[in-house]
């Protein structure tokens, strides 16, 4: 199989630079894929993605730029522009493990996974594929083909150790933090990550510096609480950015949670707001935002980062 691979430079390089999308010596395309600057949130504009559901988990659309109320770092912010999310386009880079922990159930979230690329996917939208076991593979650029994206994941296999914090890190800067629109990373993992270079924190880092919202199916023992290390960092990495990490009960359930985080990415709005905060200091903001309505509840990511100056 012809594969694009993530790889790290020799040390000084790497050191200078960070990650690079390295090819392979028969790569699927001769374009060179070229290293992206990182995206840095703008004092001027910060753009925020939020869903709303009532309390029986429903989405609610029917909200107007009036029934919200932005807060940053605790102090009332005004709000610029608002839109309904649901036909804007989707880059999505979908993460999947495939490390020798999800052998046994690999069949059916391969199954799970092309029902969910063949249903979110419209003309606009673009998906990319990587798989990650001790390393990271980039198996498909982006592309609007949905096809071409479930082909490669139907050839996946599992075996090896767990690299996530590598996948997440690189997927973010290198592929999506300089993209225009929406950004969304879909890992399929059980969390546990074991052969990473990049730590816990500088992935959470780089998050916060990008507008990228994220979610997860946790792969651990079905029937699971979501109560181990593994969940925890998916919980994690997830509710920070606004984003949601499911725990399946059953391997069909899984195709659920798929079809529900499509329901939420055609569901969600935009708040974008001027920040009152001239500062550069790459101090976190902390975000809050309210609505007048009992019976809706907010999720959208918790803050962001302004790389000092």
């Amino acid at each position: 199989m012809r594969k694009r691979v993530f790889a790290a430079l020799p040390v000084l390089l790497f050191l200078q630079a960070g990650y690079l999308f390295l090819q392979t010596k028969k790569p699927e395309t001769p374009q060179q894929v070229k290293q992206q600057g990182p995206f840095v949130a703008t004092v001027e504009v910060v753009n925020i993605l939020v869903t709303a559901t009532d309390k029986k988990g429903r989405f609610v659309t029917d909200l107007m730029q009036q029934d919200f109320k932005v807060f940053e770092d605790g102090k009332p912010q005004e709000i610029t522009n608002f839109t309904k999310q649901t036909n804007l386009p989707l880059n999505i880079a979908f993460l999947i493990d495939t490390s020798s922990s999800v052998q046994v159930k690999l069949g059916f979230e391969k199954e799970a996974a092309v029902n969910f690329i063949q249903s979110v996917m419209r003309d606009n939208d673009k998906a990319l594929l990587v798989e990650f076991d001790s390393g990271v593979t980039l198996l498909q650029d982006f592309t609007s083909n949905a096809t071409e994206i479930s082909a490669k994941i139907a050839k996946l296999r599992a075996g090896g150790g767990t690299a996530l914090y590598d996948a997440v890190y690189q997927a973010t800067t290198q592929k999506l933090q300089n993209i225009v629109g929406r950004k969304v990373i879909l890992i399929l993992s059980d969390g546990d990550d074991l052969d990473s270079r990049i730590g816990f924190d500088q992935v959470l880092q780089k998050l916060r510096e990008s507008d990228i919202i994220a979610y997860a199916i946790s792969t651990s023992a079905y029937g699971a609480s979501g109560d181990t290390k593994g969940d925890k960092v998916l919980k994690r990495l997830t509710e920070e950015t606004g984003g949601k990490v499911y725990f399946p009960y059953t391997a069909r359930q899984m195709d659920q949670y798929f079809e529900l985080i499509n329901q939420e990415l055609r569901s969600q709005y935009n708040i974008a707001y001027k920040s009152s905060n001239p500062k550069k200091d790459g101090a976190f903001r902390e975000i809050k935002i309210k609505t007048a309505r009992d019976d809706v509840h907010l999720r959208h990511r918790k803050g962001y980062v302004i790389r000092a100056s």
